[in-house]
């Protein structure tokens, strides 16, 4: 796949970049190694200054970062502004935590024994970053691993290497050291090289199954510690109970997240067979007075797809739906013959085994259910190789506790949609992956938690 920058509201290719070669792949590993000896040897506060930094940088420059963004995905320019205002919020917490996070433990001391547990970085760590959220995937990554004082390599998506190389300069005039975050413009196919190289301790990767699937064959074949974001097919679950307004005005928010391009975007709507004939007509409106366009335009709601192959996807895949037997309530088409635009889209009806409901969704698709009962909710609800989130609507306490219970899913949200805070770990179950991001285990999941025993001292 070509390293280019494709605008995907108009389909005109902005920048082509030459993939690095093999001698530079092997500087920048160099420099990399090189950079975590001397980074890892910071203070703490050194370390955290620079986080503090960066998101000083992010808040001024919000307007460039969030329209660089939009012209080389296709994420609506408000969204996109919130993107870069959350990343300047991850940089300050795991500023403001960082010392609490990676405080030593002391298990024991007296009698002239000390016994503490210690928290050290790794050393060099791959991060292989999707295309959708271009900015928050990496810093929710970057952010803990470089104040615990690892250094980071970014393999990022071949169509945003306009916004991995922004964040390449970000972390530098935020005053980090040569080499401790370098973009690699590489292909695939190199990763698994880097991931073999001894240099590298360990890999991240938020992407597809297959891309999870080889990279951790990868990691374990040569043992170097993996967390895995994968996709999500998330249940929205509405219950008799449920305030009905809140539940349509949620669902609409939930399903065209970044024009529906998102993993923990609600896809699998499964709706009471008593309140269905209510919510779906609403669902079904809301939908539909989305206002669909250019991605610069502050009004716009949903934007292109990222790629002309994503929008051939989702056409395919709600064909495919409608002759298994779902019911095509409106959209189910690409809008004009320029960009990737897509009609936001409504399936009734759903089968439990229509491709909607078996695949991931990635677009302004909505896979309406119809079930009779709680539990049936929760089996279909958990009837999925995912298991990243879930959110549901119910006034009752007792429906809400069982839903948080027996879900199987990395986040349970009642009454509101999934969304990912630094404070709260991040991952999921199942195919959805291993590992988490954010909060404290984030930040821990890439250091060694080192045993100390110190004793006739």
């Amino acid at each position: 796949m070509a390293i280019a920058s494709v605008n995907p509201a108009t389909g005109e290719t902005v920048r082509v970049f030459e993939a690095i070669d093999d001698d530079e792949l092997e500087r920048r590993l160099q420099r990399a190694a090189r950079a975590f000896e001397s980074w890892r040897q910071r203070t703490l506060d050194d370390r955290c200054l620079m986080l503090r930094r960066a998101a000083e940088l992010l808040e001024q420059e919000t307007s460039t970062f969030a329209r660089l963004c939009t012209t080389e995905m296709g994420k609506p320019l408000t969204a996109a502004e919130q993107e870069v205002q959350k990343c300047a919020a991850g940089c300050r917490y795991y500023a403001a935590q960082a010392d609490r996070i990676l405080a030593p433990q002391v298990v024991r001391e007296g009698s002239g024994v000390l016994e503490r547990i210690e928290l050290q970085p790794l050393g060099v760590v791959l991060a292989v970053m999707p295309w959708n959220f271009p900015y928050w995937q990496v810093i929710r990554f970057a952010a803990p691993a470089l104040a615990a004082g690892n250094v980071a390599l970014l393999k990022h998506a071949s169509n945003v290497p306009q916004c991995a190389l922004a964040l390449e300069d970000l972390f530098r005039r935020a005053g980090a050291p040569d080499g401790v975050f370098q973009t690699l413009l590489v292909g695939a196919r190199a990763v698994e090289r880097i991931i073999a190289d001894d240099r590298v301790a360990a890999v991240t990767l938020t992407g597809s199954e297959d891309a999870g699937r080889q990279v951790a064959a990868a990691a374990g074949k040569h043992i170097k510690k993996s967390v895995l974001e994968l996709g999500g097919s998330d249940p929205f679950i509405v219950l008799p109970s449920a305030d009905l307004d809140a539940a349509v005005e949620t669902a609409v928010k939930a399903r065209t997240v970044n024009t529906g391009q998102s993993c923990i975007a609600a896809k699998r709507f499964i709706v009471a067979a008593g309140v269905y004939d209510q919510f779906v007509p609403r669902f079904v409106a809301a939908m539909q007075a989305l206002r669909v366009g250019d991605p610069l335009s502050p009004d716009t709601q949903i934007g292109p797809l990222a790629s002309a192959a994503g929008v051939e996807a989702i056409e395919d895949q709600v064909a495919r739906s409608v002759r298994a037997g779902a019911r095509l309530l409106t959209g189910g088409k690409r809008i004009g013959t320029r960009g990737n635009f897509f009609a936001p889209t409504v399936l009734g009806d759903v089968p439990p085994d229509a491709p909607v409901a078996r695949e991931e969704t990635f677009g302004p698709v909505a896979a309406v259910f119809r079930v009779p009962s709680l539990e049936s909710a929760i089996a279909l609800a958990n009837n999925t190789s995912f298991g990243l989130g879930a959110a549901a609507f119910t006034r009752e306490r007792s429906e809400a506790e069982r839903l948080a219970r027996e879900l199987a899913a990395g986040s349970v949200f009642i009454n509101s949609m999934v969304v990912s805070d630094p404070q709260f770990p991040f991952g999921g179950v199942k195919h959805s992956g291993y590992g988490r991001e954010l909060a404290d285990v984030g930040m821990r999941e890439f250091v060694n938690l080192k045993t100390v025993r110190m004793a006739g001292l």
